[in-house]
């Protein structure tokens, strides 16, 4: 941001040269009475000086007019204008500016920076005041001058609201585990599906693969079981359908010893309640130990996301699975939502490419995202490391 400093003999020629040199995007911050010209203090005159910084938007007609009410009344002062006259200008003044205050934006110019910033990512209107009011609460004068450092701060607390989920929990006991991956229609469940069972089934960073088995009810979409067929079939990993209640308890049954069962379901709108329903009392055969996560696309936007998982939210859900991380550049929409829902993500999913546009996820890679930032990542790998590293389960 640029700032500036003008000096004149009235604050009405100080404005007038503030205009001419830097048009409307000019802002005012500071304006004191100074001494101009002379030598060691003799043959000096009267004068004022202004600070100011460059806005990205232009100044609004209403400001103009409040600062050339000001330097009206500044310069008449120096005329020895009736005290009564003074009086009722200054009245008005003060409504205007009580109107004005109403209107524009009151913060420290590097707060406001920092909303501009969250506002390009898509955080929510919400988050992005709970933001603010943290700035103005912790941080001096003198902190939000430091640019750099309140970056680093705001994507430090940003990070703070990020909960990172334990990946696929295996049983001590021996028994087999089932994993349900849920979610609307086009996040991509069924090539999520295919990573998983890649990773876990063909091995991944030394991890000895494991016994792995896909069932898909998604019977409904057209060619849905023949892709995930298709997948099993160059793995080497065994595809069974279920459309009934009873077809999916014969299969748990019957593979109950294999160490993982992962379950591809029917892709449905949130909204259509009677399918959901109908999904949820099958899989109701899965029992409680077994684990379900929810695909949601990081293209989809807040409000849409805010339904999406409450609606999903009978299925008890421990996780999400953020899908089509590639395809957008901002995705404080889903930080915010994840944040206001309390939920955690446990992968990311930026391809499709199988398995290696997959991970688990990590605060860092959501803060790398971070569209205008300037990121230190040896910063935050540093904060964040750590406490993401003592999270259970197998493979990162």
């Amino acid at each position: 941001m640029q700032y500036f400093t003008i000096q004149a003999t009235s604050h009405r020629e100080a404005l007038e040269k503030m205009k001419v040199q830097y048009g409307d995007t000019a802002r005012i911050l500071t304006h004191r009475n100074i001494r101009i010209g002379g030598f060691l203090g003799l043959f000096s005159h009267e004068g004022v000086e202004i600070t100011g910084y460059l806005s990205k938007e232009p100044v609004r007609r209403k400001t103009v007019q409040l600062e050339e009410a000001k330097s009206r009344i500044l310069d008449n002062v120096k005329k020895d204008q009736t005290l009564s006259k003074l009086l009722e200008e200054i009245q008005t003044l003060r409504k205007d500016m009580k109107l004005q205050n109403n209107t524009e934006n009151k913060h420290h110019p590097s707060i406001n920076e920092i909303e501009m910033l969250l506002k390009s990512n898509d955080f929510t209107e919400d988050f992005i005041k709970e933001a603010v009011n943290w700035l103005e609460t912790n941080f001096s004068l003198e902190e939000l001058a430091n640019r750099d450092g309140l970056q680093n701060a705001i994507l430090e607390w940003i990070g703070n609201k990020i909960s990172i989920g334990n990946p696929i929990l295996f049983n001590r006991d021996g028994n087999g585990k089932i994993v349900t991956i849920i979610g609307p229609t086009g996040v991509g469940k069924t090539t999520t599906i295919a990573k998983l069972a890649a990773i876990y089934g063909i091995g991944n960073s030394g991890i000895e693969p494991k016994n792995v088995r896909i069932v898909t009810i998604d019977y409904y979409r057209i060619g849905a079981e023949q892709q995930i067929k298709k997948y099993g079939e160059i793995m080497k990993i065994p595809v069974s359908s279920a459309e009934t209640r009873e077809d999916l308890k014969k299969i748990l049954a019957i593979y109950r010893d294999t160490d993982l069962i992962l379950i591809d379901t029917i892709g449905k709108s949130p909204k259509d309640y009677e399918k959901l329903g109908e999904m949820k009392n099958l899989l109701d055969v899965c029992g409680k130990q077994s684990d379900t996560f929810l695909a949601l696309s990081a293209t989809t936007k807040a409000s849409d996301a805010e339904d999406i998982m409450r609606h999903f939210e009978p299925f008890n859900y421990r996780s999400v699975i953020l899908t089509k991380l590639d395809e957008t550049a901002r995705i404080g929409n889903i930080i915010s939502i994840l944040s206001k829902k309390r939920k955690s993500v446990a992968y990311i999913s930026d391809g499709q490419s199988v398995p290696q546009d997959f991970e688990k996820a990590s605060v860092v890679r959501f803060l790398m995202n971070m569209d205008g930032f300037r990121v230190n990542r040896e910063l935050l790998e540093e904060k964040f490391g750590k406490r993401e590293a003592s999270l259970k389960g197998i493979w990162s």
